[in-house]
């Protein structure tokens, strides 16, 4: 077994790809990444490569899963891969592998003793992370720390101009607050992207758009009093699905009020209700001009995921991904960074992720 194969013990073994599809697809993105790395130069980034569109994925990530039996499991970046690769896309984006996030990293957004906590759960016979949803699996602390270092390297490069564009489908973790994890998010990328953003770039107005069918609480509560988070959540009303919140009157408090859009929809809602709704969604963003924009891009809102009641199709996926890089190019500079967050459904799932990297290559 290799060295990432041991972050989880769900990971097969070297030699199973002939078995394995969804394994000879991963082969594929890390040797396309590969032959990326050594045709990158100084020179090449000079010549365009600031179009490039970096896909994260890697063993490290797809370590990031629960015991058998949670929804989410490890075989979730794997069927991406085998649609991405059966659509072509796999070989237009430039692959991309994961990093450890040091605890100086990840503490930009969490505390000190929820990390520690976190550090030390194995040792010390912890079960659960949380009220029942973030149960402890062996290599938790590792694997939680390499998806926030696939965000970091992710915003890195971004950042740089190295990339223009970034999608890391194992990644978007945003119900974990500052001090605790919660609904299968242990650490919460997207804060300490946020929180990096601010501290290392310089880059205050940020906005952050969030599809997934949960409210992104962890992102909305830890930022609701700062006004240059520009917040804008479609999710299933809080009244008829976990965390219970995001209700339409949430709109920030103090000098945020009026940063943050919550839009709620009812059960079943679909393609047609989001597509009403959206606009908004792009009024609120060009009103503020974000001069970075995250897009959390959850498949769990597609009819039949099993934790949700929406009834979307990808196409909603494909038209916020449009939409969002048209904004991305009017207010900063292109500079995007997409999340798969939730998706219980594999086959959509694969097929949502899809469509959002299919529109990041555009």
């Amino acid at each position: 077994m290799c060295c990432l194969d041991r972050l989880n013990p769900h990971v097969q073994p070297a030699g199973c790809e002939a078995a394995d599809p969804a394994r000879r697809a991963f082969l594929r993105v890390a040797a396309l990444g590969a032959l990326t790395a050594i045709a990158y130069s100084p020179a090449s980034a000079a010549q365009g490569v600031r179009g490039r569109v970096g896909l994260f994925t890697d063993e490290g990530l797809a370590a990031y899963s629960f015991p058998a039996g949670h929804p989410f499991s490890i075989d979730r970046q794997g069927v991406f891969l085998l649609e991405a690769e059966s659509q072509g896309l796999l070989a237009q984006s430039s692959s991309r592998t994961g990093r450890l996030a040091s605890p100086e990293e990840i503490g930009r957004f969490h505390t000190t003793a929820y990390i520690r906590l976190v550090e030390t759960a194995e040792a010390k016979g912890i079960v659960l992370l949380d009220q029942g949803d973030t149960p402890v699996f062996p290599g938790i602390y590792r694997a939680a720390a390499w998806v926030v270092g696939a965000a970091l390297d992710g915003l890195q490069r971004v950042m740089t101009g190295e990339l223009r564009r970034s999608f890391q489908p194992v990644g978007g973790l945003h119900h974990a607050q500052r001090d605790r994890a919660a609904g299968f998010c242990v650490f919460n990328d997207l804060g300490v992207v946020i929180e990096t953003l601010r501290r290392v770039h310089g880059v205050a107005r940020i906005g952050y758009v969030d599809i997934d069918v949960h409210h992104g609480d962890g992102v909305f509560y830890p930022f609701e009093n700062d006004p240059d988070l520009i917040f804008a959540d479609i999710h299933q009303d809080g009244r008829t699905l976990y965390p219970g919140t995001g209700r339409e009157d949430q709109t920030g408090r103090g000098a945020a009020k009026g940063t943050k859009l919550n839009i709620a929809f009812a059960p079943r809602s679909g393609d047609a209700e989001f597509m009403r709704a959206w606009p908004r969604v792009e009024a609120h963003l060009e009103r503020f001009e974000p001069q970075m924009i995250l897009l959390q891009c959850g498949a769990d809102g597609l009819a039949g995921d099993p934790l949700a009641q929406l009834q979307y199709s990808s196409a909603v996926h494909a038209h916020a991904a449009r939409r969002i890089c048209v904004l991305a190019d009017r207010f900063s500079e292109g500079r995007l960074m997409a999340f798969g967050g939730g998706g219980y459904n594999r086959r959509n799932l694969a097929l949502a992720w899809s469509a959002v990297l299919k529109e990041l290559l555009a």
